[in-house]
């Protein structure tokens, strides 16, 4: 799918042919960059203490993640080059992996076939802002996208959670907390709803960037007919569980 067709698939205002459109593109072309972020590699490489420190939140998440298993059939929104995926495809019988960029696709796929796993895993190339769920599943999942949602998305991003689960199934999310050494080192500061990201050959590009209150975000699912907890760890990540009242 061309860039031109996403942003035509994004709406006419000029808020969704902006900013949404220049966070498909950035995820594109950050998509040979992103481990390096999520591993702490390079520019994200902030000395060996906070690594120690991100891992063993990471640790942290995955283990309340892997507390959920087994997931039955489970929806995976924005992918991303796998890091999350390969885990999902342990923990349940099949995954749908859904995302807008063919370049993080490609490289999620390449991760799953290296560990074997590639033929639970079925992808689905998709702007998230247009998508419907076609069917329900037992589990959605999705990490670091939340914040990249608008807040005048929120709720229609959330009934399209709804409709994505199956009664009594289950969502679990995963996301960043406003921490700076999260970022590379020298990046711009984020102003309110969105940041300036800038890639490792320089280019600049604008996307949405949203943080949340754990509890605050908690009493909002609430008020959509979300039950469960919203939590955080103790410096980096914001994680929550959570079923349809």
């Amino acid at each position: 799918m061309s860039i031109n067709s996403q942003v035509q698939q994004l709406g006419q205002s000029d808020y969704h042919t902006g900013i949404l459109a220049d966070q498909v593109r950035y995820y594109r072309a950050r998509a040979a960059e992103y481990d390096q972020w999520f591993l702490r590699q390079g520019r994200y490489d902030h000395g060996a203490a906070h690594t120690a420190s991100w891992n063993r939140e990471v640790d942290e998440v995955r283990a309340e993640l892997a507390e959920l298993a087994p997931l039955g059939e489970a929806l995976e929104l924005a992918c991303g080059t796998g890091l999350w995926t390969w885990l999902l495809a342990d923990m349940a019988t099949k995954v749908t992996a859904v995302d807008a960029s063919p370049e993080v696709i490609a490289l999620n796929t390449r991760r799953l076939t290296e560990a074997g796993t590639h033929r639970r895993v079925d992808y689905v190339e998709a702007d998230l802002f247009q998508w419907r769920p076609a069917r329900q599943y037992d589990f959605v999942f999705f990490g670091f996208w939340l914040s990249h949602v608008p807040d005048d998305e929120f709720d229609a991003f959330w009934g399209r959670v709804e409709n994505s689960l199956n009664p009594g199934g289950r969502v679990f999310f995963v996301d960043s907390l406003p921490v700076s050494s999260s970022k590379a080192a020298g990046h711009p500061p984020d102003t309110a709803g969105k940041s300036v990201r800038e890639l490792g050959d320089g280019r600049r590009f604008t996307i949405v960037k949203v943080f949340y209150d754990p509890t605050a975000l908690e009493r909002r699912l609430g008020q959509l007919g979300f039950v469960g907890t919203v939590t955080s760890t103790d410096t980096f990540f914001l994680h929550g569980c959570l079923r349809r009242r």
